[in-house]
């Protein structure tokens, strides 16, 4: 008796996976980052749509390889190819969280670690504090205002970004910051997710807006319900992953 369906194999692609920016995004179940002849051989997927590659030290154009989910392996040889490639690897957890960041480290400037270090007792870092949430709070400020057509909203945003010049510590500046955020994410609450029609129809209505940033299964933006919000915590967890191998370059 023959099978009528057989499993495909895994199989090696032709064309480069990695971007042209230089990232390689893996996830699946079973993840494998080895090395096999010299090469970085990675395996990802899941059941039959399972995708096997290799990487030569030469050409390959990776900076950046970025892992979501925690089921597999990655091997000590395979970091030490990263490592002398010069190219960073990222583990990101499916609800987020960002597990795991390494990258190339230059050597140390040691008047630059000493400003970071007194940085707390001068005054430098409630400075620059209050000018990057300024500015954050600056472009939320135009998104509502411009993008949304919301201007009161955009108005109360603008009078928390004023206090900040008088916040006198960095609690006081995360205050005003998380108080903006509320009011900048009550502002997307009802704007409408578009799909293809023929798709829309099949969908739960809580996909077709933006709904609430919160997520009613941790009462944060973990573990999101419906696809922006999912997009959002991935992008935030990439801009995580790249000020963390900012900061230790």
């Amino acid at each position: 008796m023959t099978a009528s369906h057989t499993v495909p194999q895994s199989h090696h692609s032709g064309k480069s996976p990695v971007t042209k920016s230089g990232v390689l995004t893996i996830y699946g179940f079973g993840v494998r980052v080895r090395m096999q002849a010299g090469h970085l051989e990675i395996e990802d997927g899941v059941g039959l749509e399972r995708c096997k590659m290799r990487l030569a030290r030469v050409g390959h154009g990776l900076k950046r390889l970025v892992v979501i989910g925690s089921a597999g392996f990655v091997s000590l040889a395979a970091l030490r190819w990263l490592a002398d490639q010069d190219a960073a690897f990222v583990m990101l957890e499916r609800n987020g969280k960002v597990l795991t960041v390494c990258g190339p480290v230059s050597p140390s400037d040691a008047r630059l670690r000493r400003a970071q270090a007194l940085a707390h007792h001068n005054g430098k870092a409630l400075e620059i504090s209050r000018e990057l949430i300024r500015v954050k709070l600056e472009g939320q400020e135009r998104v509502v205002r411009e993008q949304l057509k919301k201007s009161t909203i955009a108005e109360v945003i603008a009078r928390f970004r004023d206090r900040l010049a008088d916040a006198e510590n960095l609690d006081t500046v995360c205050f005003l910051e998380a108080q903006a955020a509320a009011t900048y994410w009550n502002a997307w609450s009802e704007v409408q997710i578009l799909f293809p029609r023929q798709d829309a129809r099949r969908l739960p209505d809580h996909w077709l807006r933006f709904g609430a940033r919160h997520s009613p299964l941790t009462g944060q933006p973990r573990l999101a319900v419906n696809p922006p919000n999912a997009i959002l915590n991935y992008c935030f967890a990439l801009a995580e992953s790249e000020c963390r191998l900012a900061l230790s370059a």
